[in-house]
Protein backbone atom coordinates (compact mmCIF):
# COMPACT_ATOMS: atom_id res chain seq x y z
CA UNK A 1 0.00 0.00 0.00
CA UNK A 2 1.42 3.40 -0.84
CA UNK A 3 1.01 6.52 1.22
CA UNK A 4 1.41 10.06 -0.05
CA UNK A 5 4.43 12.02 1.06
CA UNK A 6 3.53 14.10 4.20
CA UNK A 7 3.71 18.34 2.79
CA UNK A 8 6.25 20.02 5.15
CA UNK A 9 4.68 22.24 7.56
CA UNK A 10 5.96 25.79 8.09
CA UNK A 11 7.26 24.63 12.07
CA UNK A 12 9.29 22.07 9.86
CA UNK A 13 10.86 24.41 8.02
CA UNK A 14 12.01 26.96 10.75
CA UNK A 15 13.44 24.19 12.31
CA UNK A 16 15.45 23.09 9.35
CA UNK A 17 16.87 26.56 8.97
CA UNK A 18 17.56 27.17 12.37
CA UNK A 19 20.11 24.28 11.99
CA UNK A 20 21.48 25.44 9.18
CA UNK A 21 22.13 29.25 10.29
CA UNK A 22 25.12 30.45 11.49
CA UNK A 23 26.25 32.34 14.46
CA UNK A 24 26.63 35.76 12.00
CA UNK A 25 23.21 35.19 10.03
CA UNK A 26 21.56 34.85 13.56
CA UNK A 27 22.84 38.01 14.44
CA UNK A 28 22.13 39.43 11.31
CA UNK A 29 18.85 38.61 11.15
CA UNK A 30 18.20 39.92 14.54
CA UNK A 31 18.94 43.51 13.16
CA UNK A 32 16.78 43.19 10.00
CA UNK A 33 13.44 42.88 12.58
CA UNK A 34 10.97 45.73 10.93
CA UNK A 35 8.49 45.28 13.85
CA UNK A 36 10.05 46.41 17.28
CA UNK A 37 12.47 47.91 18.33
CA UNK A 38 16.23 46.93 17.71
CA UNK A 39 17.30 43.51 19.03
CA UNK A 40 13.49 43.47 20.77
CA UNK A 41 14.12 39.70 20.97
CA UNK A 42 16.99 39.64 22.53
CA UNK A 43 16.51 41.64 25.11
CA UNK A 44 13.18 40.53 26.23
CA UNK A 45 15.14 37.29 26.98
CA UNK A 46 17.18 39.49 29.73
CA UNK A 47 14.01 40.22 31.69
CA UNK A 48 11.93 37.26 33.12
CA UNK A 49 9.22 35.60 30.91
CA UNK A 50 6.33 36.33 33.88
CA UNK A 51 5.26 38.70 36.11
CA UNK A 52 6.32 37.94 39.92
CA UNK A 53 4.60 35.49 41.87
CA UNK A 54 3.82 35.43 45.43
CA UNK A 55 7.17 35.59 47.89
CA UNK A 56 8.45 36.50 44.52
CA UNK A 57 10.35 40.02 43.27
CA UNK A 58 11.90 41.37 40.54
CA UNK A 59 16.20 41.66 41.46
CA UNK A 60 19.03 41.90 39.52
CA UNK A 61 21.57 39.30 38.76
CA UNK A 62 25.02 40.78 37.98
CA UNK A 63 27.57 38.25 36.07
CA UNK A 64 30.82 39.56 37.46
CA UNK A 65 32.76 37.82 34.74
CA UNK A 66 31.25 39.36 31.55
CA UNK A 67 31.35 43.27 33.35
CA UNK A 68 33.52 44.87 31.20
CA UNK A 69 34.00 48.46 33.26
CA UNK A 70 32.80 50.30 29.97
CA UNK A 71 30.14 51.97 32.16
CA UNK A 72 27.96 51.73 29.32
CA UNK A 73 25.08 51.06 32.21
CA UNK A 74 26.17 54.13 33.53
CA UNK A 75 26.01 56.57 30.79
CA UNK A 76 22.26 54.51 29.68
CA UNK A 77 20.60 54.67 33.10
CA UNK A 78 21.81 58.94 33.12
CA UNK A 79 20.49 59.74 29.91
CA UNK A 80 17.02 57.47 30.33
CA UNK A 81 16.15 59.45 33.73
CA UNK A 82 17.44 62.59 33.05
CA UNK A 83 19.94 62.95 35.85
CA UNK A 84 22.10 65.65 36.99
CA UNK A 85 25.62 66.74 36.28
CA UNK A 86 27.65 64.19 38.68
CA UNK A 87 24.19 62.52 39.64
CA UNK A 88 24.83 58.73 39.63
CA UNK A 89 22.27 55.69 40.56
CA UNK A 90 24.58 52.86 38.42
CA UNK A 91 28.13 52.93 39.55
CA UNK A 92 31.31 50.71 38.89
CA UNK A 93 34.08 49.84 40.84
CA UNK A 94 36.63 47.09 41.19
CA UNK A 95 37.67 44.18 43.27
CA UNK A 96 41.10 43.12 43.56
CA UNK A 97 43.47 40.34 44.98
CA UNK A 98 45.34 37.05 44.08
CA UNK A 99 45.78 33.32 44.47
CA UNK A 100 48.19 30.52 44.44
CA UNK A 101 48.18 27.96 41.75
CA UNK A 102 50.07 24.79 41.55
CA UNK A 103 52.51 24.78 38.72
CA UNK A 104 53.56 21.90 36.73
CA UNK A 105 57.25 21.29 38.59
CA UNK A 106 56.30 21.86 41.60
CA UNK A 107 55.29 25.27 44.06
CA UNK A 108 52.94 28.22 43.34
CA UNK A 109 52.77 31.08 41.32
CA UNK A 110 50.76 34.20 42.56
CA UNK A 111 48.07 34.82 39.97
CA UNK A 112 46.09 38.23 40.35
CA UNK A 113 42.68 38.46 40.01
CA UNK A 114 40.42 41.57 38.79
CA UNK A 115 36.60 41.95 39.19
CA UNK A 116 34.69 44.96 38.16
CA UNK A 117 31.19 45.25 39.86
CA UNK A 118 28.18 47.04 38.42
CA UNK A 119 26.13 48.19 41.30
CA UNK A 120 22.71 49.71 41.44
CA UNK A 121 19.69 50.03 44.21
CA UNK A 122 19.29 46.30 45.32
CA UNK A 123 15.40 46.80 46.23
CA UNK A 124 16.09 45.02 49.27
CA UNK A 125 13.63 42.54 51.13
CA UNK A 126 13.92 44.83 54.19
CA UNK A 127 14.84 47.72 52.50
CA UNK A 128 16.79 50.36 55.36
CA UNK A 129 15.43 53.62 53.32
CA UNK A 130 12.00 53.22 53.80
CA UNK A 131 12.24 52.05 57.12
CA UNK A 132 14.07 55.37 58.17
CA UNK A 133 12.45 57.87 56.06
CA UNK A 134 10.26 60.28 58.58
CA UNK A 135 7.85 61.61 56.14
CA UNK A 136 6.96 57.70 54.34
CA UNK A 137 8.63 58.85 50.88
CA UNK A 138 9.00 55.33 50.30
CA UNK A 139 7.28 52.48 48.55
CA UNK A 140 7.76 48.95 47.69
CA UNK A 141 5.83 47.69 45.26
CA UNK A 142 3.47 44.62 47.01
CA UNK A 143 3.45 42.98 43.52
CA UNK A 144 6.71 43.71 42.03
CA UNK A 145 9.02 44.62 44.72
CA UNK A 146 10.37 47.34 43.44
CA UNK A 147 11.37 49.91 45.83
CA UNK A 148 10.39 53.09 44.58
CA UNK A 149 11.02 57.20 45.70
CA UNK A 150 7.96 59.83 45.96
CA UNK A 151 9.52 62.62 44.63
CA UNK A 152 6.96 64.34 45.96
CA UNK A 153 6.68 63.50 49.74
CA UNK A 154 10.41 64.25 50.17
CA UNK A 155 11.96 66.45 52.30
CA UNK A 156 15.17 66.36 51.77
CA UNK A 157 16.38 65.15 54.85
CA UNK A 158 19.21 62.76 53.54
CA UNK A 159 18.62 60.25 56.32
CA UNK A 160 17.95 57.41 54.17
CA UNK A 161 21.59 57.70 52.78
CA UNK A 162 22.83 57.48 56.11
CA UNK A 163 20.41 54.62 56.32
CA UNK A 164 21.22 52.63 53.19
CA UNK A 165 24.43 50.68 53.80
CA UNK A 166 25.09 50.95 50.22
CA UNK A 167 24.60 54.82 49.80
CA UNK A 168 22.22 54.05 46.67
CA UNK A 169 19.55 57.17 47.61
CA UNK A 170 21.43 60.21 45.71
CA UNK A 171 20.34 63.74 47.11
CA UNK A 172 19.75 66.35 44.40
CA UNK A 173 20.64 70.00 45.18
CA UNK A 174 18.79 71.15 42.71
CA UNK A 175 15.84 69.83 43.18
CA UNK A 176 16.03 69.70 46.95
CA UNK A 177 15.20 66.04 47.27
CA UNK A 178 16.42 62.95 47.13
CA UNK A 179 15.96 60.47 43.93
CA UNK A 180 17.28 56.76 43.39
CA UNK A 181 16.94 53.64 40.63
CA UNK A 182 13.64 52.61 40.45
CA UNK A 183 14.42 49.68 38.30
CA UNK A 184 13.06 51.36 35.08
CA UNK A 185 9.60 50.13 36.47
CA UNK A 186 7.51 51.57 34.10
CA UNK A 187 9.69 49.36 31.28
CA UNK A 188 9.16 46.14 32.76
CA UNK A 189 5.19 47.12 33.33
CA UNK A 190 5.19 46.76 29.39
CA UNK A 191 7.82 44.27 28.64
CA UNK A 192 11.19 46.28 28.07
CA UNK A 193 14.03 45.73 30.09
CA UNK A 194 15.58 48.64 32.03
CA UNK A 195 18.30 50.95 30.50
CA UNK A 196 21.19 49.76 32.50
CA UNK A 197 20.01 46.06 31.15
CA UNK A 198 19.70 47.18 27.57
CA UNK A 199 22.77 48.73 27.46
CA UNK A 200 25.17 46.94 28.47
CA UNK A 201 27.03 45.34 25.12
CA UNK A 202 28.16 41.82 27.31
CA UNK A 203 25.00 41.55 29.00
CA UNK A 204 26.73 41.14 32.62
CA UNK A 205 22.92 42.65 34.14
CA UNK A 206 19.70 41.00 33.89
CA UNK A 207 16.59 40.81 35.72
CA UNK A 208 15.51 37.81 37.38
CA UNK A 209 12.73 36.95 40.10
CA UNK A 210 13.92 36.27 43.75
CA UNK A 211 12.20 34.40 46.20
CA UNK A 212 12.45 36.59 49.49
CA UNK A 213 12.08 34.05 52.05
CA UNK A 214 15.07 32.50 50.58
CA UNK A 215 16.96 35.66 50.11
CA UNK A 216 16.37 36.31 53.98
CA UNK A 217 17.27 32.71 55.70
CA UNK A 218 20.47 33.49 52.67
CA UNK A 219 21.76 35.83 54.50
CA UNK A 220 20.72 35.69 58.41
CA UNK A 221 23.91 35.58 60.16
CA UNK A 222 26.18 34.63 57.79
CA UNK A 223 29.51 37.21 56.89
CA UNK A 224 30.79 37.53 53.64
CA UNK A 225 28.16 35.63 52.08
CA UNK A 226 27.19 38.16 49.08
CA UNK A 227 29.89 40.26 48.17
CA UNK A 228 33.89 40.74 48.50
CA UNK A 229 34.60 43.36 50.87
CA UNK A 230 30.70 45.02 50.91
CA UNK A 231 28.35 45.63 53.88
CA UNK A 232 26.87 42.64 55.13
CA UNK A 233 23.88 41.77 53.79
CA UNK A 234 22.13 40.88 56.97
CA UNK A 235 20.72 44.09 57.88
CA UNK A 236 18.49 45.27 54.69
CA UNK A 237 18.35 41.17 52.84
CA UNK A 238 19.47 42.69 49.61
CA UNK A 239 18.23 40.74 45.77
CA UNK A 240 20.85 41.14 43.39
CA UNK A 241 22.70 38.67 43.03
CA UNK A 242 26.43 39.03 41.85
CA UNK A 243 27.77 35.46 39.58
CA UNK A 244 31.25 34.27 39.10
CA UNK A 245 33.11 31.12 37.74
CA UNK A 246 36.13 32.15 39.50
CA UNK A 247 37.19 30.58 42.61
CA UNK A 248 36.92 32.59 45.90
CA UNK A 249 39.96 34.85 46.86
CA UNK A 250 40.65 37.15 49.19
CA UNK A 251 39.41 40.14 47.14
CA UNK A 252 39.68 43.96 48.07
CA UNK A 253 38.21 46.71 46.55
CA UNK A 254 40.33 49.04 44.70
CA UNK A 255 39.41 51.92 47.24
CA UNK A 256 39.72 50.05 50.44
CA UNK A 257 42.51 51.74 51.83
CA UNK A 258 41.38 55.35 50.27
CA UNK A 259 40.22 57.41 53.45
CA UNK A 260 36.92 59.99 52.70
CA UNK A 261 35.87 62.51 54.93
CA UNK A 262 32.30 62.01 56.01
CA UNK A 263 29.67 65.35 54.88
CA UNK A 264 29.80 67.45 58.30
CA UNK A 265 26.60 68.34 58.66
CA UNK A 266 26.54 71.26 59.72
CA UNK A 267 23.00 72.51 60.64
CA UNK A 268 22.72 68.82 62.76
CA UNK A 269 25.98 69.73 64.27
CA UNK A 270 24.63 72.84 65.85
CA UNK A 271 21.03 71.04 66.15
CA UNK A 272 22.39 68.45 68.43
CA UNK A 273 25.03 70.97 70.56
CA UNK A 274 22.55 73.29 71.27
CA UNK A 275 19.44 70.83 71.76
CA UNK A 276 22.01 69.03 74.22
CA UNK A 277 23.02 72.03 76.17
CA UNK A 278 19.09 72.79 76.39
CA UNK A 279 18.44 69.31 77.84
CA UNK A 280 21.44 70.14 79.96
CA UNK A 281 21.14 73.27 81.61
CA UNK A 282 16.96 72.49 81.88
CA UNK A 283 18.13 69.27 84.20
CA UNK A 284 20.43 71.39 85.94
CA UNK A 285 17.87 73.96 86.64
CA UNK A 286 15.06 71.66 87.70
CA UNK A 287 15.87 71.08 90.61
CA UNK A 288 17.08 74.83 92.06
CA UNK A 289 14.41 76.36 89.95
CA UNK A 290 17.10 79.06 88.47
CA UNK A 291 14.85 80.85 85.93
CA UNK A 292 17.79 82.31 84.47
CA UNK A 293 18.94 78.84 83.44
CA UNK A 294 15.88 77.81 82.49
CA UNK A 295 15.56 80.65 79.82
CA UNK A 296 18.98 80.57 78.90
CA UNK A 297 18.22 76.34 78.29
CA UNK A 298 14.94 77.18 76.23
CA UNK A 299 16.78 79.74 74.03
CA UNK A 300 19.61 77.61 73.18
CA UNK A 301 16.33 75.06 72.78
CA UNK A 302 14.78 77.34 70.33
CA UNK A 303 18.22 78.23 68.20
CA UNK A 304 18.95 73.98 67.91
CA UNK A 305 15.07 73.68 66.33
CA UNK A 306 15.71 76.69 63.79
CA UNK A 307 19.11 75.41 62.63
CA UNK A 308 18.12 71.66 61.96
CA UNK A 309 15.67 73.31 59.59
CA UNK A 310 18.44 74.24 57.40
CA UNK A 311 19.35 71.09 56.85
CA UNK A 312 16.30 70.14 54.63
CA UNK A 313 16.15 70.57 50.88
CA UNK A 314 12.32 71.33 51.52
CA UNK A 315 11.82 73.11 54.72
CA UNK A 316 8.37 73.75 53.89
CA UNK A 317 7.30 70.45 54.49
CA UNK A 318 9.27 70.11 57.60
CA UNK A 319 6.16 69.50 59.35
CA UNK A 320 5.55 66.04 57.97
CA UNK A 321 8.59 64.62 59.75
CA UNK A 322 6.36 62.80 62.51
CA UNK A 323 4.79 60.91 59.76
CA UNK A 324 6.88 57.96 59.97
CA UNK A 325 6.94 57.44 63.67
CA UNK A 326 6.33 53.75 63.58
CA UNK A 327 9.48 53.08 61.94
CA UNK A 328 11.90 55.66 61.89
CA UNK A 329 13.95 56.86 64.83
CA UNK A 330 14.53 60.38 63.04
CA UNK A 331 10.30 60.84 63.26
CA UNK A 332 10.72 59.99 67.00
CA UNK A 333 13.53 62.10 67.51
CA UNK A 334 10.92 65.37 66.18
CA UNK A 335 8.56 63.69 68.29
CA UNK A 336 10.54 63.83 71.69
CA UNK A 337 12.25 66.69 70.78
CA UNK A 338 8.79 68.73 70.63
CA UNK A 339 7.70 66.76 74.26
CA UNK A 340 10.51 68.39 75.83
CA UNK A 341 10.49 72.00 74.70
CA UNK A 342 6.41 71.79 75.15
CA UNK A 343 7.13 70.84 78.87
CA UNK A 344 9.75 73.71 79.31
CA UNK A 345 7.64 75.99 77.62
CA UNK A 346 5.44 74.91 80.23
CA UNK A 347 8.10 74.83 83.01
CA UNK A 348 8.44 78.68 82.57
CA UNK A 349 4.91 79.55 82.91
CA UNK A 350 3.42 77.21 85.38
CA UNK A 351 4.85 75.37 88.37
CA UNK A 352 5.55 71.94 86.89
CA UNK A 353 7.17 69.05 87.98
CA UNK A 354 10.77 68.71 87.13
CA UNK A 355 10.51 65.06 87.03
CA UNK A 356 8.93 65.50 83.83
CA UNK A 357 11.34 67.98 82.47
CA UNK A 358 13.88 65.02 83.58
CA UNK A 359 12.22 62.63 81.74
CA UNK A 360 11.20 63.98 78.78
CA UNK A 361 15.04 65.15 78.54
CA UNK A 362 16.30 61.75 78.71
CA UNK A 363 14.01 60.07 76.11
CA UNK A 364 15.03 62.96 73.43
CA UNK A 365 18.30 62.05 74.36
CA UNK A 366 17.96 58.83 73.76
CA UNK A 367 15.98 59.29 70.48
CA UNK A 368 18.93 61.48 69.13
CA UNK A 369 20.91 58.41 69.86
CA UNK A 370 19.30 55.92 68.23
CA UNK A 371 18.72 57.95 65.00
CA UNK A 372 22.21 57.37 64.50
CA UNK A 373 23.35 53.81 66.20
CA UNK A 374 19.87 52.64 63.95
CA UNK A 375 22.15 53.24 61.04
CA UNK A 376 24.73 50.63 62.14
CA UNK A 377 27.50 52.64 61.55
CA UNK A 378 30.33 51.28 64.19
CA UNK A 379 31.66 54.79 64.67
CA UNK A 380 27.77 55.69 66.17
CA UNK A 381 27.21 52.27 67.74
CA UNK A 382 24.65 52.82 70.80
CA UNK A 383 27.50 52.10 73.62
CA UNK A 384 29.77 55.06 71.84
CA UNK A 385 27.41 57.57 71.04
CA UNK A 386 24.76 57.71 73.76
CA UNK A 387 27.76 58.43 76.00
CA UNK A 388 28.88 61.31 74.02
CA UNK A 389 25.29 62.97 73.80
CA UNK A 390 24.77 62.44 77.22
CA UNK A 391 27.99 63.94 78.13
CA UNK A 392 27.46 67.39 75.62
CA UNK A 393 24.41 67.34 78.22
CA UNK A 394 26.32 67.13 81.00
CA UNK A 395 29.31 69.26 80.37
CA UNK A 396 27.19 72.44 78.77
CA UNK A 397 24.86 72.06 81.83
CA UNK A 398 27.35 72.02 84.20
CA UNK A 399 29.28 74.81 82.37
CA UNK A 400 26.11 77.05 82.25
CA UNK A 401 25.17 76.31 86.12
CA UNK A 402 28.79 77.15 86.70
CA UNK A 403 28.62 80.73 84.51
CA UNK A 404 25.37 82.01 86.12
CA UNK A 405 25.86 80.99 89.51
CA UNK A 406 29.56 80.56 90.62
CA UNK A 407 30.18 77.49 93.25
CA UNK A 408 33.11 74.91 94.03
CA UNK A 409 30.42 72.02 93.44
CA UNK A 410 29.61 72.86 89.84
CA UNK A 411 33.20 73.28 88.65
CA UNK A 412 34.37 69.80 90.38
CA UNK A 413 31.33 68.69 88.25
CA UNK A 414 32.42 70.28 84.70
CA UNK A 415 35.89 69.12 85.53
CA UNK A 416 34.89 65.34 86.23
CA UNK A 417 32.49 65.07 83.47
CA UNK A 418 34.60 66.81 80.77
CA UNK A 419 37.76 64.23 81.97
CA UNK A 420 34.94 61.11 81.66
CA UNK A 421 33.41 62.51 78.49
CA UNK A 422 37.35 63.35 76.68
CA UNK A 423 38.39 59.14 78.00
CA UNK A 424 35.50 57.92 75.95
CA UNK A 425 36.04 59.73 73.14
CA UNK A 426 39.69 59.58 72.90
CA UNK A 427 38.84 55.65 72.76
CA UNK A 428 38.51 55.03 69.73
CA UNK A 429 42.18 55.95 68.72
CA UNK A 430 43.65 52.41 69.56
CA UNK A 431 41.76 51.21 66.41
CA UNK A 432 44.21 52.95 64.45
CA UNK A 433 46.93 50.60 64.65
CA UNK A 434 44.75 47.55 64.52
CA UNK A 435 44.69 45.11 61.40
CA UNK A 436 46.87 47.19 58.61
CA UNK A 437 45.77 44.33 55.65
CA UNK A 438 41.71 44.59 56.66
CA UNK A 439 40.72 48.74 57.44
CA UNK A 440 37.41 47.82 59.60
CA UNK A 441 35.25 50.60 60.25
CA UNK A 442 36.75 51.90 63.34
CA UNK A 443 40.32 51.77 62.01
CA UNK A 444 39.20 54.42 58.99
CA UNK A 445 37.84 56.64 61.91
CA UNK A 446 41.03 56.61 64.08
CA UNK A 447 42.67 56.90 60.99
CA UNK A 448 40.76 59.97 59.66
CA UNK A 449 41.22 61.40 63.35
CA UNK A 450 44.99 61.59 63.11
CA UNK A 451 45.23 62.41 59.72
CA UNK A 452 43.07 64.76 58.23
CA UNK A 453 41.32 65.82 60.49
CA UNK A 454 44.04 65.90 63.51
CA UNK A 455 43.81 69.92 63.50
CA UNK A 456 40.31 69.76 64.28
CA UNK A 457 41.13 67.26 66.84
CA UNK A 458 43.78 69.32 68.25
CA UNK A 459 41.04 72.04 68.55
CA UNK A 460 38.55 69.99 70.14
CA UNK A 461 41.29 68.93 72.81
CA UNK A 462 42.43 72.12 73.51
CA UNK A 463 39.14 73.97 74.17
CA UNK A 464 37.65 71.34 76.12
CA UNK A 465 41.09 71.19 78.42
CA UNK A 466 41.26 75.03 78.72
CA UNK A 467 37.18 75.11 79.15
CA UNK A 468 36.59 72.07 81.24
CA UNK A 469 39.63 71.01 83.25
CA UNK A 470 41.40 74.05 83.57
CA UNK A 471 39.24 77.36 84.33
CA UNK A 472 36.87 74.85 86.48
CA UNK A 473 40.02 74.02 88.50
CA UNK A 474 41.45 77.70 88.91
CA UNK A 475 37.70 78.61 89.86
CA UNK A 476 37.30 75.71 92.55
CA UNK A 477 40.23 76.67 94.27
CA UNK A 478 40.12 80.20 93.95
CA UNK A 479 43.06 80.99 91.60
CA UNK A 480 40.55 82.89 88.99
CA UNK A 481 37.55 85.85 88.97
CA UNK A 482 34.10 84.28 88.71
CA UNK A 483 34.15 86.43 85.34
CA UNK A 484 36.10 83.82 84.11
CA UNK A 485 32.93 81.33 83.85
CA UNK A 486 32.03 82.79 80.94
CA UNK A 487 34.75 81.93 79.42
CA UNK A 488 34.53 78.04 80.44
CA UNK A 489 30.73 77.97 79.39
CA UNK A 490 31.93 79.81 75.79
CA UNK A 491 34.53 77.54 75.71
CA UNK A 492 33.35 74.54 75.89
CA UNK A 493 30.54 75.33 73.97
CA UNK A 494 33.11 75.52 70.93
CA UNK A 495 34.61 72.48 72.44
CA UNK A 496 31.37 70.53 71.79
CA UNK A 497 30.90 72.01 68.40
CA UNK A 498 34.39 70.63 67.30
CA UNK A 499 33.46 67.27 69.03
CA UNK A 500 30.22 66.80 66.83
CA UNK A 501 32.14 67.99 63.88
CA UNK A 502 34.58 65.17 63.44
CA UNK A 503 31.35 62.91 64.69
CA UNK A 504 30.12 62.97 61.64
CA UNK A 505 33.21 63.86 59.67
CA UNK A 506 35.23 61.26 60.94
CA UNK A 507 32.35 57.70 60.91
CA UNK A 508 33.71 55.49 57.78
CA UNK A 509 30.87 52.73 56.96
CA UNK A 510 31.78 50.15 54.75
CA UNK A 511 30.77 50.92 51.35
CA UNK A 512 30.07 49.13 48.06
CA UNK A 513 33.61 49.19 46.20
CA UNK A 514 33.82 51.90 44.11
CA UNK A 515 31.40 54.43 45.34
CA UNK A 516 32.01 57.57 46.11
Amino acid sequence: MSTLPQAETLVDTLLAEQRTLTAVEKFSQLHQQADGPLLEARYRDLIPLSAPRPGEQYAFEVDLDKCSSCKACVSACHSLNGLDEGEAWREVGALFGERLVPKAKGGNTVVPIQQTITTACHHCVEPACLLGCPVLAFDKDPGTGIVRHLDDQCIGCTYCVMKCPYEVPKFSAKRGIVRKCDMCHDRLAVGEAPACVQACPSEAIRITLAETEVARMEFSGKKNAWLPDAPQPDYTIPTTRFLSAKPNADLRAADHFTLRLSPAHWPLILMLVFTQAAIGGTMMAASTGALRQRLLSFALFVAGMVASVFHLGQPAKAWRIWLGWRTSWLSREAIALGAFGGVTSLALLTRFSPWWMAMTGLIALISQTMVYADTRRRFWRFASTFPRFLGTAAVLGFAMKLWLAPNRTSAFALLFVTLCKLASELSVLKHADKDEVHWTQLRRSAMLQRGPLRLVLSARLLLAFVGGVLVPFGLAVKAMAPGFALLAFALCLMGEVMERYLFFSSVAPDRMPGHT
